[in-house]
């Protein structure tokens, strides 16, 4: 537990939450500022910045739970979809230095953008690309 994450002292009691799950590794409850009603956080109890730092059996218990959680979102809120966000560092998105995944139901007229503007790639640039992901195996 890191004592000024506000995630760690929601976890400790601290703070309040709207709780949605726990179990004893996981916590998950509802975001205080939403996309759409019903917008919930997952995340481990155990202290970690971003997933690059879990252990997998803890990344593994995350998305079973994330799982498990989307389901009672998804039918709990009548969405007509859910995305399911989690964000590593600033330049991603991140705001709080604790991992957690968002899970966000979503409605045809929600005007959430939900795609972000892709491009093809450059000539020869998507070979490059793949041999130095492939390399870091």
């Amino acid at each position: 537990m890191i004592p000024d994450c506000i995630f760690c002292q929601i976890i400790k009691g601290e703070l309040p939450c709207a709780k949605v799950y726990e179990d004893d590794r996981i916590i998950s409850f509802l975001d205080i500022n939403p996309v759409n009603a019903g917008h919930t956080l997952v995340l481990p109890k155990t202290h970690y910045g971003t997933i690059f730092e879990m252990p997998e059996q803890e990344y593994m218990a995350c998305t079973i739970a994330c799982r498990k959680i989307a389901m009672a979102v998804f039918r709990g809120t009548s969405a007509a979809g859910l995305n399911l966000l989690q964000n590593n560092f600033r330049p991603a998105g991140q705001l709080i230095d604790h991992v957690h995944f968002h899970l966000i139901p979503r409605y045809p007229q929600d005007k959430f953008l939900h795609a972000w503007p892709g491009k093809p790639y450059h000539q020869g640039e998507l070979e490059r690309v793949v041999k130095k992901i492939r390399a870091e195996f």
